[in-house]
C-alpha cells in the first residue's frame, strides 16, 4: 500500500522544462536568470523526491499544485544568501552557533561607513605614504588595558598559534595538564601547540597543579609557560592551580615567557551582575603576565578577533613574524572593533553593547517582557485558529555562552509553548524552516522562548513568525 503511494506521489512530480515555461517559472527566470532558476529547481524536485521516497506525509498526500507551489519555494531558498539572520530566543547570549556577539549599532555604521570604499587600511594620511593596519586599534588597546603595546589577528587560537610559533617553536612550552582546554569543533590546546612547532610539556594533574610544578620542569630547551583560562568548563572539588604571579616570578628567575590566554576577554567586572569574576586582561598584564591574549567577540562583544597585548619587545617579536600575515584582520572587523573599543573608552559599553546589555538584564525587567511577549503571541495564535496551544511565562536559566563563565547561570524568563497532541521537537522545527528562523530550546518538555536574548527583536515580527510555524504544523498534523 505504502508502495502505490510513493508511485503515485512520484508520478505528481513536474519536470523542470514545464516548471520553467509556466507563469511563476518566468518570473523566476526573471529574478534569477536562467542557469540559476534550471539548477535550483532542479535541487528542489531532487529534494521532494527524496522526502516522497521516505514517506514524509507533507508531499506523500500533497496534490500536484501543492507539490508545486513547495518546489518553486524550495527553489527559491536554494538560491537565497546562505549566511543569514534568524532569531535568537535560547537564552544564550555568546551562542558559538549562532554567530557569537551581536555587534553595537556603532561598530554595524563603521562597517557600513568602511567596507563599500577604499580606506586608510594602511595608508598613513599624515605623512602620504604607506602605513600599517595595526595601528588603526593598537592604541585604543593600549589606552584600555594599560599594557605597553598591543596587536590584532582573526582569532584567540590564532593569538595563540603566533606567540608559540614565533616565541618558542622547537622549544619546550610548560602548561599544567588541568588547562589542557578543547574549544569549538573539537579545536584542542594541545594541537594548536603541536601546529606551531612547540613542545608541550605537562604538568601537575587535571585537578591539581603548583607553581613549583612548573619550576621544576623548567630545561634547558624551556622558552615559555603557559597559562590558559579554563572559560569554558570549571573544576570542583579538590583543586588548586598555580597564581599568575607565581608563575611571573618563576619566568623571571628562569628568564621565560609567561603567555596567559584568557579566551573569553572580559573588560569590566562581572561581579557587578552577581556572576563570578572574570579574569581581565588588565589585570592579568598587572599580575605579571608578559603577554595575554582573547577573543573580541565574546566578553568584548565585538568582531571575530584576537587580542594581544602586553610587554612592547615581546608584542613587536610577533608582528614580525611571517605567520602574522596569514592571521591578519581585514578593514570591516577594524572598523568594528575601533567603533566597540571606543565605547569602553567612553564609558558606554554597558549601555551600547549588546552581550553586555542583555547580561545585565535584571529578573523584572525580563518577566515583564516575557509577560508582554506572551500576550502579544496570544492574540495571533488565536487569529491563526491554533486551538490546543498554550502559553506560559515561566522562569528559566540561560548562560552566557561562548566559553565564558562556564560555571555561571543567568536566570531568566520565558514563554513557554506547547501542546498536548505535539511534540515540542515539532514546533522548534517548525519555527526553525520560517523566513526567518527563531531558534529556541526545549526544557521540560516545553518550547522555550527566552525574552534575554531577543535583546532587539520586534515583538510583533517574531509572533508572526512563530505563528506562521505554528499554523503549518496544524495544516501538517490535519493533513494526516
Amino acid at each position: 500500500m505504502a508502495r502505490d503511494r510513493i508511485k503515485d506521489s512520484l508520478r505528481k512530480l513536474p519536470g523542470v522544462d514545464r516548471m520553467l515555461e509556466v507563469s511563476a517559472g518566468k518570473k523566476f527566470i526573471d529574478e534569477h536568470g536562467k542557469p540559476a532558476a534550471t539548477s535550483a529547481l532542479r535541487r528542489a524536485i531532487d529534494i521532494v523526491r527524496r522526502r516522497i521516497m521516505d514517506e514524509d506525509d507533507l508531499f506523500l498526500y500533497a496534490d500536484s499544485a501543492t507539490i508545486e507551489v513547495a518546489i518553486f519555494n524550495m527553489a527559491a531558498s536554494c538560491l537565497h544568501p546562505r549566511l543569514a539572520p534568524l532569531i535568537n530566543a535560547t537564552g544564550v547570549v555568546i551562542h558559538t552557533n549562532l554567530g557569537r556577539a551581536p555587534l553595537a549599532a556603532e561598530a554595524i555604521e563603521a562597517m557600513n561607513s568602511v567596507t563599500p570604499a577604499y580606506s586608510n587600511l594602511e595608508y598613513d594620511i599624515e605623512k602620504g605614504e604607506r602605513g600599517s593596519r595595526q595601528s588603526l586599534v593598537d592604541e585604543l588597546i593600549v589606552e584600555l588595558i594599560g599594557s605597553e603595546a598591543a596587536m590584532v589577528v582573526n582569532n584567540n587560537a590564532g593569538a595563540v598559534f603566533l606567540a608559540l610559533i614565533a616565541l618558542a617553536r622547537d622549544r619546550e612550552v610548560i602548561v599544567s595538564r588541568g588547562e589542557l582546554v578543547e574549544i569549538g569543533g573539537s579545536f584542542r590546546v594541545p594541537d594548536v601547540m603541536a601546529a606551531s612547532g612547540a613542545i608541550m610539556v605537562e604538568v601537575g594533574t587535571t585537578n591539581k597543579t603548583r607553581a613549583d610544578d612548573y619550576a621544576a620542569a623548567v630545561g634547558d630547551k624551556t622558552a615559555a609557560l603557559l597559562k590558559v583560562h579554563r572559560s569554558n568548563f570549571y573544576i570542583r572539588g579538590f583543586t588548586q592551580e598555580a597564581k599568575v604571579e607565581q608563575l611571573a616570578a618563576t619566568a623571571s628567575e628562569k628568564n621565560l615567557h609567561l603567555i596567559v590566554d584568557l579566551g573569553s576577554g572580559c573588560l569590566v567586572d562581572t561581579a557587578k551582575w552577581g556572576l563570578p569574576h572574570e579574569p581581565t586582561p588588565q589585570e592579568t598584564l598587572g599580575q605579571g603576565a608578559h603577554i595575554v591574549s582573547f577573543s573580541g567577540d565574546k566578553l568584548l562583544g565585538g568582531p571575530q578577533a584576537g587580542i594581544i597585548a602586553g610587554r612592547r619587545d615581546v608584542i613587536e617579536t610577533l608582528k614580525k613574524h611571517p605567520v602574522h600575515r596569514a592571521l591578519r584582520v581585514d578593514k570591516g572587523t577594524l572598523a568594528a572593533l575601533e567603533a566597540t573599543l571606543r565605547l569602553y573608552i567612553a564609558g558606554r559599553a554597558e549601555e551600547s553593547v549588546p552581550v553586555l546589555k542583555m547580561i545585565s538584564l535584571d529578573s523584572a525587567e525580563l518577566k515583564r517582557r516575557a509577560r508582554s511577549l506572551a500576550k502579544s503571541l496570544g492574540k495571533k495564535l488565536e487569529k491563526a485558529g491554533a486551538a490546543g496551544f498554550r502559553l506560559q511565562v515561566v522562569e528559566c536559566t540561560g548562560k552566557v555562552g561562548g566559553g565564558a563563565l562556564a560555571d555561571a547561570d543567568l536566570p531568566s524568563w520565558a514563554v513557554a509553548v506547547d501542546h498536548p497532541d505535539i511534540k515540542p521537537e515539532e514546533i522548534f522545527d517548525a519555527m526553525l524552516h520560517e523566513s526567518t528562523p527563531v531558534v529556541g530550546r526545549i526544557q521540560d518538555d516545553l518550547l522555550l522562548l527566552d525574552v534575554r536574548t531577543l535583546w532587539n527583536v520586534d515583538t510583533q515580527s517574531l509572533c508572526k513568525t512563530v505563528a506562521s510555524a505554528i499554523k503549518s504544523l496544524i495544516e501538517k498534523h490535519s493533513a494526516t
